[in-house]
C-alpha cells in the first residue's frame, strides 16, 4: 500500500463529496500550534475561538451532581424536558419570543444542529446563500449535504454586512436558505433592527427561502443589545430557524450542547437525524446547560465586561501598527484587521508576501504569533485574531506582531 493510498484511501472507497471539502482551518491551526509547542517553541495563539475562562462553578457543579445522581442515561433525541423548558424561558426572557416545546431541539453542539438542519432540507443542487466573511464550516457543511454554497461578498466599507440589493440578486428558484451569523465570526458585525427589517423585507418577497440565524455569539454585543430577526419580523416564524448554544457565553465549549428554535416540522426532522447519528446530547451536559440557561446570569455579564476591555485594548494596539488597520468589532470575540498594506512587501529573507496566507505564515515563522488568514473566511486581505485570551498575552502578541510587520520592506 502506498503512502498516498494510506492518506487518501483506496480509489473508489471515499465518496466523491469528500473531495469537495477540507478540514476546519481553525482546527488545523490548533494542531500546528500544538505541534510547534511540542517541539519546544513559544507560540502566542490567537486562532482558537473559545473562552479562556473556566465554566462557571455553579454550572460545573450541576454536571457533577448529575453524575452523582445517576443522570447518565440516554435521553429523548430532542433533549430533556428540563433543558427544553430552560430554552423556552430563555427565548421569552431575553428575546421576547415564544416557542412551544415541540419547536425546540437540542444537539451535540450548535454545529450538529446547523448540519442536521441542512441535511434535513437540502436536495442536490439546492442553494444556500452565505455572506462573507463566513464561519469556515458553513460552505463545507452545505457541500457535504449536496447543496451549493452561494457566496455573497461584503466589504469593510459595508461593515461586513449583507445588504438588501445583494441578497435580492443572489436569490434564485433553487435558493433554499439564507444563512446569517450575527454577531459575526470573524468580523464581529451585528445588524440593527432597521438593517434586519430591510433584509427580511427581501425574504418576504421570496416565500420559498428559509432563514437560518447562527446566534451563538448573541451575548457578545459590546455597544448595543442583540436584536433577533424574529423580534423584527414575527410573521416570518414559519421559515426561520434560530440556532444557539451554551459554548461561548457560558464557557462550555467542551460540554457540546447546542439548541435551535423554529417550525415544529423542522425541529422534528432535526431530532430524527440526531436520533440516527449521536442519539442525543449527553444527559450530564444537558443538565448543566439547563442550569446555565435558567440560573443566575451574572457570570455572562462578567465575561462580556472582561471581553469588552480586551477588545478595546487589542484594537488600539493593532491600529498603532503602520500599514495595518483594525475595525472595531461590535460583537463576538475576534478582530478582523486589514493587512492589505503588507501585500507585495518582502521578508528579511527576500520572500514576497503575495497574499494573506503568506502573511500569516510569516507571522508564525518570524514571530511565533498564530493567526488565521481572511481567505479562509471568504475575505482575502484580512486576518482573524481571537481576543479570548488574557491581556498580557494580547500585549505580548501584538508587540511581536508589530516587530514582525516592521521587518517587512
Amino acid at each position: 500500500m502506498t503512502a498516498n493510498s494510506i492518506q487518501h484511501g483506496p480509489a473508489g472507497f471515499l465518496a466523491r463529496r469528500m473531495s469537495a471539502i477540507k478540514p476546519s482551518p481553525s482546527m488545523a491551526a490548533k494542531r500546528k500550534v500544538d505541534t510547534l509547542r511540542a517541539e519546544g517553541k513559544t507560540i502566542i495563539d490567537f486562532t482558537i475561538g473559545e473562552p479562556d475562562v473556566s465554566t462557571p462553578a455553579h454550572i460545573a457543579q450541576a454536571g457533577i451532581a448529575a453524575i452523582e445522581s445517576g443522570a447518565v442515561k440516554y435521553t429523548s433525541s430532542a433533549g430533556i424536558r428540563e433543558l427544553l423548558l430552560a430554552i423556552q424561558q430563555k427565548f421569552s426572557r431575553e428575546n421576547n419570543l415564544s416557542f412551544a416545546l415541540d419547536q425546540l431541539v437540542v444537539g451535540t453542539g450548535a454545529k450538529q444542529v446547523i448540519f442536521s438542519a441542512l441535511q434535513a432540507t437540502l436536495d442536490p443542487g439546492d442553494e444556500v446563500i452565505i455572506p462573507t466573511p463566513y464561519w469556515v464550516s458553513y460552505p463545507d457543511m452545505v457541500l457535504l449535504n449536496d447543496g451549493k454554497p452561494v457566496i455573497v461578498p461584503t466589504t469593510e466599507a459595508q461593515g461586513f454586512k449583507l445588504v438588501p440589493d445583494a441578497l435580492e440578486a443572489a436569490i434564485t428558484p433553487r435558493t433554499k436558505w439564507l444563512l446569517l451569523n450575527a454577531p459575526n465570526n470573524p468580523s464581529g458585525a451585528t445588524y440593527s433592527a432597521a438593517e434586519l427589517a430591510a433584509l427580511l423585507a427581501v425574504l418576504e418577497r421570496h416565500p420559498h427561502v428559509l432563514l437560518m440565524v447562527d446566534e451563538i455569539y448573541e451575548h457578545f454585543c459590546y455597544d448595543s443589545r442583540y436584536v433577533s430577526p424574529l423580534a423584527v419580523k414575527p410573521g416570518l416564524a414559519p421559515r426561520v430557524l434560530l440556532v444557539n448554544g451554551v459554548s461561548k457565553a457560558y464557557a462550555m465549549t467542551g460540554w457540546r450542547v447546542g439548541y435551535a428554535a423554529g417550525p415544529a416540522w423542522l425541529a422534528k426532522a432535526i431530532s430524527t437525524l440526531v436520533s440516527q447519528s449521536t442519539s442525543c446530547a449527553s444527559q450530564i451536559c444537558q443538565v448543566a446547560a439547563a442550569t446555565a440557561l435558567s440560573g443566575d446570569q451574572q457570570c455572562v455579564a462578567d465575561i462580556i465586561a472582561l471581553y469588552k476591555e480586551r477588545r478595546d485594548v487589542i484594537v488600539g494596539l493593532l491600529n498603532g501598527i503602520a500599514s495595518l488597520s483594525c475595525p472595531l468589532p461590535e460583537g463576538a470575540f475576534y478582530v478582523f484587521p486589514n493587512i492589505q498594506g503588507f501585500i507585495g512587501k518582502r521578508t528579511p529573507e527576500g520572500k514576497v508576501i503575495e497574499n494573506d496566507l503568506d502573511f500569516v505564515h510569516y507571522l508564525l515563522d518570524a514571530a511565533g504569533v498564530a493567526v488565521l488568514d481572511g481567505t479562509a473566511y471568504g475575505n482575502p486581505g484580512y486576518m482573524r485574531m481571537s481576543f479570548a485570551t488574557d491581556l498580557e498575552t494580547i500585549q505580548t502578541g501584538c508587540e511581536k506582531l508589530a516587530w514582525a510587520c516592521g521587518q517587512l520592506k
